[in-house]
């Protein structure tokens, strides 16, 4: 992608920058056009080393190329040239460590910068090189430690940073989310779409391993919502003034499920921008699509994307990477594979020598932690689409490109006054060789199918309330120009979401409902899938009109519009509701769905870990301490290690057991406190709980659905769970089901 973007400093291009910004005189074109530029990668600098790989493998003993060999494979037609000018892009990847440097890098890109710089040594040897200039955004050496300004590399000559660019109107002008009239964010007080992936409810949520079909957190929807609409009313004003192609939103995901989930959610229309959902022009594209696309050369049956003239059936799974390759690369070009996409899904793809000119929304969904990495994803969308001086101010027009979940103004900093505390001291937490017979294993379950009843009904009196908190959705939102850094809050523009409000009727939030339901049970149905749908109508439809779904705080004015809004904005929290009530009230088989990496886990999986927290030495676990974060813990710690019924447990902290849970509309991580082995057998995950309420009364009816299930199968002997509520009640805990069995 980089190379061929490289491709316009080639002076015989029809696209090349000389003549398209004029930073050639006309009088010197002639001359321009009798130079040579060669554009090579890393790898091909490399080459020596992949040919040694490759005669290793084979049968050519031969040793290495010879320099004037190297140079001949590298240069090309340019190897009968001397005295070259080099121009290295990126060049945080070629440099040379002194002699006598202190620099700790990281083995491999040190190993990588050095042999690039070798490859150049092989040329100037046999060939010459007048001068090499050194371009690259992070001009530091790798290291562990923060870049700070003086770790730069000694021959910085000049630095025009991101905000330079952007307050010369050389790139676009991005606009960050500063306010919504949401609740804000309690620890920042900023809005919450500000840096969506770290909001308490959505990261977890994000970190999973989910199915693409599983709805994605309220949050994303919110902003999806909010961005769409923006994105849409910019196309309908692209339309008033004719361009050839439309503009495009991209998304920065932070794994490939994730991004699977998005595209699966346009897909379905359950982001309901109808020009965004249009699958030919959404490219999905990440390291995990390519990796399927190259898997086999055998002909594929179908394929989604495919240009003018190309016969899709014929095309090997190694051809249809390459159309990808094609329109990744070709984004908002006329004429070329990409011209037509509007929709960008990626996950890491972006941050790797990605452009296009027609990037106006760029939605961010994972961590962002340094400054660096936000001005290098916010980057992808910053090229211009016209350079056309207005005559009458003397200056570009201005663009913009508005941002959200990427905290673009985010900048570290340290408080300079303050004295290091020595460090605490760490005890090192770690399973025992000679424990191995305490060892605890389990199930790695990741979901649990379930075989439904013919005919789905809901209990009224049994079916919990949802409530939905409305001052947590955002139905406006505020963006502020960045410029010098700050979001200047003169210059804002806003996002109501009040006309999407009014397409919704109840009959439509009904439909989509269902259809979300349909998706996560049409899988393990047994009956027919109309049948299905029918009774799902029904349910939902009951559901909807009851009273079992508060609005807090109620909408006071304009109450039937802002329900329906409320309940948009909210649908995943909607539909995980109706589906968990099915689920528990409708179930007649269960079906365990294991870690295909991993299918059983174990306490000797544990990694060591290091903590200053209270511990104590263990007797009866394979777990050599037991961290306490109560003195309640530390009684219950005690009890166990002496028990006569228990013949082995382990505190489950960094275990990795866990259960998925679905409370108040949102998938979330429930890790009971304990796993114990009885003498009897019989395996007990025990909770210890002060105070009851319904949040804990939802996770206990997963752990009880979860050891139900694993029960049925047979397979990991037999389990139970139980709860404490108070000290001292673990005793009569373990001796009721020792006693049971």
């Amino acid at each position: 992608t980089v190379r061929n973007r490289l491709a316009v400093l080639k002076p015989t291009h029809p696209d090349n920058y000389y003549q398209a910004f004029h930073v050639v005189p006309t009088a010197l074109l002639d001359k321009l056009h009798r130079a040579q530029v060669v554009i090579r990668n890393w790898h091909a600098l490399v080459w020596e080393n992949a040919e040694k790989i490759a005669r290793k493998r084979g049968v050519d003993k031969r040793g290495a190329k010879s320099d004037q060999a190297y140079v001949r494979e590298v240069l090309g037609d340019m190897a009968r040239a001397r005295n070259l000018l080099v121009i290295n892009d990126e060049a945080h990847h070629a440099w040379r460590v002194p002699a006598g440097s202190k620099i700790k890098g990281v083995a491999k890109q040190v190993k990588e910068a050095t042999k690039w710089v070798g490859g150049l040594d092989r040329i100037h040897k046999t060939r010459g090189i007048l001068s090499c200039y050194d371009f690259t955004a992070t001009p530091f050496a790798p290291s562990g430690n923060r870049r700070r300004p003086e770790s730069l590399f000694g021959w910085i000559v000049t630095d025009f940073g991101l905000n330079d660019a952007i307050e010369s109107g050389l790139v676009k002008t991005p606009r960050v989310v500063v306010r919504d009239d949401a609740v804000p964010d309690a620890k920042s007080y900023k809005s919450r779409l500000y840096h969506i992936y770290n909001d308490p409810e959505v990261k977890p949520d994000l970190n999973r391993r989910a199915q693409p079909h599983e709805p994605l957190p309220d949050l994303v929807l919110n902003a999806y919502h909010l961005l769409g609409h923006d994105w849409r009313v910019t196309a309908e004003n692209w339309l008033k003034h004719p361009t050839a192609t439309p503009p495009v939103m991209i998304t920065v995901a932070n794994r490939t499920e994730t991004a699977a989930r998005v595209k699966h959610a346009f897909d379905h229309r359950k982001i309901p921008i109808e020009e965004l959902c249009d699958r030919e022009r959404t490219l999905h594209i990440d390291s995990k699509v390519l990796s399927d696309a190259e898997s086999t050369e055998e002909p594929i049956a179908e394929i989604d994307e495919a240009s003018d003239g190309i016969d899709a059936l014929k095309l090997t799974r190694k051809q249809r990477a390459e159309l990808l390759r094609q329109q990744v690369d070709t984004v908002g070009r006329p004429g070329r594979p990409g011209e037509n996409i509007q929709n960008v899904i990626s996950v890491g793809m972006l941050s790797e020598g990605w452009d296009a000119k027609t990037v106006t929304h760029i939605m961010g969904l994972r961590a962002f932690s340094s400054q660096l990495l936000c001005e290098q994803v916010v980057g992808r969308g910053l090229r211009r689409t016209s350079y056309d001086i207005n005559p009458q101010t003397s200056r570009f027009e201005p663009e913009y490109v508005n941002v959200f979940g990427i905290p673009f103004t985010f900048l570290p900093h340290e408080q300079a006054d303050t004295i290091q505390p020595p460090p605490k001291p760490k005890t090192a937490i770690q399973p025992l060789k000679e424990r191995i017979s305490r060892e605890i294993t389990w199930p790695n379950v990741i979901r649990i199918n379930h075989n439904y009843s013919p005919r789905l009904t809901l209990d009224d009196q049994a079916l919990d309330v949802l409530e939905i908190d409305a001052a947590k959705t955002a139905k406006s939102a505020e963006l502020a120009e960045t410029v010098g850094g700050k979001p200047d809050m003169s210059r804002i523009k806003t996002i109501d979401l009040i006309q999407l409000a009014e397409r919704y009727r109840m009959q439509r939030i009904i439909f989509e409902t269902v259809r979300e339901v349909y998706d996560q049970m049409r899988h393990t149905w047994s009956g027919g899938k109309t049948v299905l749908l029918a009774q799902l109508v029904r349910v939902v439809n009951q559901f909807i009109n009851s009273d079992r779904i508060h609005i807090v705080p109620p909408p006071t004015a304009n109450v039937d519009l802002l329900r329906r809004l409320i309940l948009a904005l909210n649908m995943s929290s909607v539909v995980q509701h109706v589906h968990s009530a099915i689920r528990f009230q409708n179930t007649k088989h269960m079906e365990l769905v294991f870690d295909q990496d991993r299918p059983i886990s174990s306490t000797q999986d544990m990694e060591t870990w290091y903590t200053s927290r209270p511990c104590e030495h263990t007797k009866r676990s394979h777990i050599n301490f037991c961290v306490y974060d109560s003195t309640w813990e530390a009684a219950d710690a005690y009890v166990l290690d002496n028990n006569p019924h228990v013949a082995s447990w382990v505190k489950n902290d960094h275990l990795g057991y866990e259960i998925l849970y679905v409370y108040r509309g949102r998938v979330r991580k429930y890790r009971p406190d304990f796993l114990i082995r009885l003498r009897t057998g019989t395996m007990l995950v025990l909770e210890t709980k002060g105070q009851d309420n319904e949040h804990h009364r939802t996770k206990r009816k997963y752990l009880n659905e979860w050891v139900q299930a694993v029960n049925a199968d047979g397979g990991f002997g037999r389990w139970s769970c139980d709860v404490v509520f108070g000290p001292g009640e673990i005793e009569m805990v373990l001796n009721r089901h020792a006693s049971a069995d």
